[in-house]
């Protein structure tokens, strides 16, 4: 995982750079797509671990070239984050006391600010070299057993307590206090003007006196509703989680341009025309827009699950793309760009036949790799996958 997020950042910067790829990263959507074509399980709150801990191994021996840092972790690695901030302004020149600041900030907020039922765990602070962020957060319901994750970008950020979040994922329960709301503002104001007057011990006793709850007003109900990721509870991978037609249009895409683009590349036998599958996938991990990422389960069909769910990881295939991916990549930075031109192309593909590709149901696709799993290399956390 961290070899595949490291090349995969390489390629988004190398086209589109630095800042989208800082930008992809605050989008719930391409995050969970992301970490699902890496093998991670494709519905767990793991992935958020995954993917950050990928990206802070893989990306460490490049980032003076990249001018990209990934800081901090889970549990104890969170909490080293403003030192880890501190010491890359000193090798960059950014001011690292203030992003530590920032990041002090950003975790009070979405632990204090926002009382949502959730504990705070993890903070993953990407940086760049110019100063620019993208902070990745998670807190656990441990009743419930569930995830709720907190995406921060400082594009376009004005201020702090005006609705600052990029994106907070996680399935509605309950009322949810956050008072980093723009609608939060008189909130606010109210509560500082009532420490001040009244002091906390009076304050205490009103909210103990308090029976009822005024009703919100039609104003503050005006909020428009947008699309959220709600990841379900079943750990294997269903036919409504997956956009079909899409998947239907990676696979034919893949059997049309890999005879043309990949003969040179793929030499491994019968591991070729497979990788090629899962490349489609990568592609558009790397070129697609963001209403693409709206079904995350589909990525997991390129590299199966650490959990067994689509079927177990198949080694022999995620190696091939690797090298293939590192191939293209570092003969783009040569400004040799054919490779990653027919990666390019393989997406374009894809969408082409989007709307008149067809297939076998999902559960013939997943039983089939299940059946071919032993031969590539299948391997899950029960151990290796056998005939």
């Amino acid at each position: 995982m961290a070899k595949l997020g490291a090349l995969i950042a390489e390629a988004v910067i190398h086209h589109y750079g630095r800042d989208e790829f800082l930008r992809r990263m605050s989008h719930p959507f391409w995050f969970q797509s992301f970490g699902a074509v890496m093998g991670m399980d494709w519905h767990s709150s793991g992935i958020t671990t995954s993917v950050l801990g990928a990206m802070k191994r893989g990306l460490r021996p490049m980032s003076e070239e990249l001018g990209l840092f990934v800081c901090g972790g889970r549990g104890a690695q969170s909490r080293r984050t403003p030192q880890e901030l501190i010491d890359v302004g000193t090798r960059t020149g950014i001011d690292g006391t203030a992003l530590a600041n920032i990041s002090r900030l950003v975790a009070k907020i979405d632990s204090a600010a926002v009382q949502d039922g959730f504990d705070l765990y993890l903070h993953g602070f990407i940086v760049a070299s110019d100063g620019r962020w993208v902070v990745v957060q998670q807190g656990m319901n441990q009743d419930r057993r569930q995830a709720r994750r907190y995406h921060w970008l400082s594009e376009g950020l004005e201020s702090f307590l005006d609705s600052p979040h990029r994106a907070i994922e996680g399935r509605v329960q309950g009322n949810i206090i956050n008072l980093a709301d723009r609608q939060a503002e008189k909130s606010r104001h109210d509560q500082l003007h009532l420490l001040s007057t009244l002091g906390p011990d009076r304050i205490v006793r009103e909210a103990y006196a308090a029976t009822a709850v005024a009703a919100p007003s039609p104003s503050q109900l005006d909020q428009p509703e947008l699309p959220h990721l709600i990841m379900p509870s079943h750990h294997d991978v269903r036919e409504g989680d997956v956009n079909m037609k899409r998947l239907y249009a990676n696979l034919a895409a893949a059997a049309d341009r890999g005879p043309a683009d990949y003969q040179e590349l793929l030499l491994t036998p019968g591991v070729g025309a497979r990788t090629v599958k899962a490349l489609a996938m990568v592609a558009e991990v790397v070129h697609g827009a963001p209403y693409r990422f709206s079904d995350p389960a589909r990525f997991s069909l390129a590299h199966g699950g650490k959990d067994r769910h689509p079927f177990p990881v198949p080694l022999k295939v995620y190696d091939e793309t690797i090298h293939v991916l590192r191939s293209a990549v570092s003969k783009g930075k040569l400004g040799r760009e054919e490779e990653l031109a027919a990666l390019r192309r393989l997406d374009v593909q894809a969408r082409n036949l989007e709307q008149q590709a067809t297939g076998p149901r999902l559960k013939d696709i997943t039983a089939e790799e299940t059946r071919m799993s032993a031969q590539l290399g299948g391997r899950s956390v029960f151990g290796w996958e056998r005939e």
